[in-house]
C-alpha cells in the first residue's frame, strides 16, 4: 500500500491564513448553496455530557458536501466556566476525510473555523432577512462567536451604531474594545439587556445563561427588526414568536431536537413547527423560497450551527494553505 498523508492545520497555520471576511462569507454561502441544492448530507448533532459538574458537553456535528469532496465531523467542547482558566469556551477539532473511501484528509484546529463560520451565518441570514438599511445593532454576548457576529454583519451593513452588552463587565468593556479597534468605528456598551435591543434594527442574542430565563423580552423588539437568537439555553419569552412575519431556521432537522437551543419550548409548545417555519436559510440562498419581502416584516432567525458551515470553511482553509505551502503533512499509513 503506498503512503497515506494527511493535513494537519494548527491554531497557529489558521492565524497565518488572514483569512478575510468576504472568504469567510463565501465559503459558507457556498455551503449553503450546497445544502439547498440537495448537494449534501447532514446528520443531527449529537452531545457528551462528561460530568454536570464541569459545566459544560461536546457537540458532534456530522456532514457531507458533494461539491468540494469531503464528509467531516466536528467535535467541540463548551464550557462555559473556561474563562476562569484563560481558557476559550468553545476549543474544537475538525476531521475532514473522503467520502468514497473513508481517507483522512485533513485534521485542523476548528477553534476559529467555529467562531468565523457562526459569524457567517448570522451575517447571511441578515442579508437575505434583515432590511438593507438597518443602521443600529444591538449584540448579547461576548464569545467567540459574538466577534464575527460583530464583525461580519457590520461588513454587509456598516451600522451608525453597535450596541454591546454581557453578563461580566470585564467582558463586554474588552469586547467593545477590540472590536472598535478592529471596525475603527465607536462601539456602545450597555448595562443592561433593554437599553441594548430596544429599537435596534438587528438584534443578536448569544448568550451564556445556566438554565432557561426570559430575559429578552418581546416589547423591545423594534417592529420590522431581523432577530437571532441562538444562545444555548434559552433568554426570550415565548411570545417572542408571535410577532414574527416570517421564521426562518438553519436546519429544521437539527432545530426540532435535543436537550439545547434558544427556542426549544417554541418547538415543544408548537409556535414554531414545521406548518409555522417559512423556511431553512438554504431554500432562501438557492432561491426556492423568498426571503424578506418587505421593509414591513418582522423576522426570527434561529441557527444551530451546521456541520456544513464547518466542512465549507474547512475546505477553503485547506484550500489556501496548500496554496501558501502552511500545515503540516502528517503520515497516516
Amino acid at each position: 500500500m503506498n503512503p497515506i498523508y494527511m493535513t494537519y492545520i494548527n491554531g497557529l497555520d489558521v492565524d497565518a491564513l488572514e483569512m478575510t471576511d468576504d472568504e469567510i462569507l463565501a465559503a459558507v454561502e457556498a455551503g449553503l448553496h450546497a445544502q439547498g441544492m440537495g448537494q449534501s448530507v447532514i446528520e443531527p448533532r449529537v452531545h457528551l455530557m462528561p460530568d454536570p459538574s464541569f459545566n459544560g458537553h461536546f457537540n458532534v456535528l456530522r456532514g457531507y458536501i458533494a461539491p468540494m469532496n469531503h464528509a467531516g465531523v466536528k467535535i467541540v467542547g463548551d464550557f462555559v466556566d473556561n474563562y476562569k482558566q484563560g481558557l476559550p469556551s468553545e476549543m474544537a477539532l475538525l476531521n475532514l476525510f473522503d467520502p468514497r473511501t473513508g481517507m483522512p484528509q485533513a485534521i485542523i484546529d476548528a477553534t476559529a473555523i467555529t467562531e468565523m463560520r457562526t459569524g457567517a451565518v448570522t451575517a447571511l441570514g441578515a442579508k437575505h432577512l434583515a432590511r438593507k438599511d438597518s443602521k443600529v445593532l444591538g449584540h448579547i454576548g461576548a464569545r467567540g462567536t459574538a466577534y464575527w457576529n460583530v464583525r461580519l454583519l457590520d461588513r454587509l451593513f456598516d451600522f451608525d451604531e453597535i450596541r454591546v452588552h454581557s453578563r461580566r463587565p470585564e467582558s463586554r468593556e474588552s469586547f467593545a474594545q477590540k472590536l472598535s479597534g478592529d471596525l475603527g468605528k465607536p462601539v456602545r456598551v450597555t448595562e443592561d439587556w433593554q437599553s441594548c435591543v430596544e429599537g435596534a434594527d438587528i438584534v443578536v442574542e448569544a448568550s451564556r445563561l445556566p438554565e432557561p430565563q426570559p430575559m429578552l423580552l418581546t416589547e423591545w423588539i423594534k417592529p420590522a427588526a431581523f432577530v437571532v437568537p441562538y444562545g444555548t439555553m434559552s433568554a426570550v419569552e415565548l411570545s417572542l414568536t408571535d410577532i414574527m412575519d416570517k421564521m426562518v431556521v438553519d436546519d429544521w432537522g437539527q432545530c426540532k431536537g435535543g436537550p439545547f437551543g434558544s427556542l426549544r419550548r417554541h418547538v415543544e409548545t408548537g409556535k414554531l413547527s414545521a406548518e409555522t417555519l417559512h423556511a431553512e436559510l438554504c431554500e432562501i440562498v438557492v432561491g426556492r423560497k423568498p426571503g424578506r419581502e418587505s421593509d414591513a416584516e418582522t423576522i426570527l432567525f434561529w441557527h444551530r450551527g451546521l456541520s456544513l458551515s464547518d466542512i465549507a470553511l474547512g475546505h477553503a482553509m485547506l484550500e489556501k494553505a496548500r496554496a501558501r505551502g502552511l500545515g503540516t503533512e502528517l503520515r497516516f499509513a
